[in-house]
């Protein structure tokens, strides 16, 4: 039975009800956060390895995972990849950014030389940071008023699914070296080749088409970003991401590293227990983000706040007590638990609510590429601090927790359950306000 891209893809009702059209597409749009995560910790795992077999440098080490999908690399696709999905729409983006990934891992799966592990690495990076935002913006725009939580929850649930797998097989894989770690690369690559060619049948955003054939300058657009309500909108989620994007991302590249170099234990200790965070992360999106944060205003401030203290203590733990197994464990656990709540799901929520269709996907790769630029930075200086100790980066991280806890919980606005239209409408300069579909 045929349908049109309205019922598919348009605005739908204020019962939450979600269609098995409406999963499916998002589990396709959410292989993004699936790829983008996988990608990042098999990186990770695989850091010591390529450090051993191409003679890195600690600052050499830091480098790769400045530059890849953990950061700059990421920044740069998004950044323009997001403009570009507003501009040209959604599926122009997704339909082939996945082609370009799968290139960058293969040359990281096959990489000879440290030149090809580089280069692909950057690859890699630009591909998800394209993707990403605006995946994203798509299922927010398909998704139910009172279901957007559950459906963009659904994709940070992909986003934890793909480093279990990953580091799964990094972990069985591990006695191999070199070679365990190509066949981890070479698993995301046969994945990205599959969900590109499953994501052709995806129709484009029904949202996105009505509001781009309504008249508006696209550069007063982008200059409209800047002002207003969407300025302190860019404000509110930079800030609280950046923040918080600092610790997850040295959590999910580095822990096996420093499990490592600092004497915790192996390096398939620390990816088995970067694995048992990521599987945390999962059960607190479906028991806790997913089934309440479309439930009220309150209900989501509450779980935020929770989730915040739980990341906070998660690495404050370290300025007391050793840096040991039991304690990576609980660290661990703490931080994921929590950040289901108080972390990227939270974003990728807020960041689809406060923007305009035409653009939506230009201010999540904005503020998504400022938050991978500044990792990548902090991300040169990992590798130094964690051979001095563990309490300089715990440190850091903790104060990083902090502010985003801080920033995240008292500006956060009241968008629980309303039509992306009402947002708009309630947000909206009544003199510059962006046209966008009725």
């Amino acid at each position: 039975m045929s349908t049109t891209p309205e019922t598919e893809t348009g605005p739908p009702g204020d019962d939450g009800t979600i269609t098995k059209q409406q999963w499916r597409w998002t589990g396709l749009a959410g292989m993004a956060s699936y790829l983008d995560a996988g990608s990042i910790v098999a990186l990770g795992s695989g850091l010591a390895v390529f450090q051993e077999e191409f003679g890195l440098s600690d600052t050499g080490v830091g480098v790769l995972a400045a530059i890849g999908p953990n950061a700059i690399g990421c920044a740069i696709g998004a950044f323009v990849g997001g403009r570009l999905g507003d501009k040209l729409g959604r599926k122009r983006i997704y339909k082939w950014d996945l082609l370009v990934y799968a290139l960058g891992i293969a040359l990281i799966a096959l990489a000879v030389n440290p030149a090809m592990l580089f280069v692909g690495t950057v690859i890699v990076g630009v591909a998800v940071g394209a993707d990403v935002p605006t995946s994203l913006a798509l299922v927010g725009e398909l998704a139910p008023n009172k279901g957007r939580a559950r459906l963009l929850g659904f994709t940070q649930v992909s986003w934890y699914v793909g480093p279990v797998v990953v580091l799964l097989l990094a972990f069985a894989l591990d006695p191999l070296g070199l070679l365990g770690t190509r066949i981890v690369f070479g698993s995301l690559f046969v994945v990205a080749i599959i969900t590109w060619a499953l994501r052709r049948g995806i129709a484009e955003s029904a949202r996105w088409q009505s509001a781009s054939e309504l008249p508006g300058n696209a550069a007063q657009r982008v200059r409209a970003l800047f002002r207003g309500n969407h300025l302190k909108a860019l404000l509110y989620t930079g800030t609280f991401y950046t923040f918080w994007n600092l610790a997850a991302g040295t959590a999910g590249i580095f822990t096996p590293y420093m499990v490592e170099t600092i004497g915790a234990g192996s390096n398939a200790a620390g990816v088995a227990l970067s694995c048992l965070g990521f599987a945390a992360g999962i059960v607190g999106t479906l028991a806790l983000f997913m089934p309440f944060y479309d439930r009220s205003h309150g209900m989501r401030k509450g779980l935020f706040a929770l989730g915040a203290i739980m990341q906070i203590c998660s690495y404050g733990l370290y300025l007391v007590i050793d840096f040991t197994i039991p304690s990576v464990i609980a660290s661990v656990l703490l931080f994921y638990v929590g950040s289901a709540v108080a972390g990227e799901a939270t974003y990728k929520v807020t960041s689809q609510e406060l923007f305009p269709t035409m653009l939506r996907g230009t201010a999540q790769g904005f503020t998504f590429g400022v938050a991978r630029v500044v990792l990548g930075v902090f991300s040169l200086v990992v590798p130094l601090l964690s051979a001095i100790g563990i309490v300089p980066v715990a440190l850091l991280l903790t104060l990083f927790l902090l502010i985003s806890g801080i920033v995240g919980y008292l500006a956060m606005p009241d968008t629980t359950g309303k039509s992306l239209e009402q947002i708009e409408a309630e947000r909206a300069d009544p003199v510059r306000a962006v046209p966008t579909a009725p």
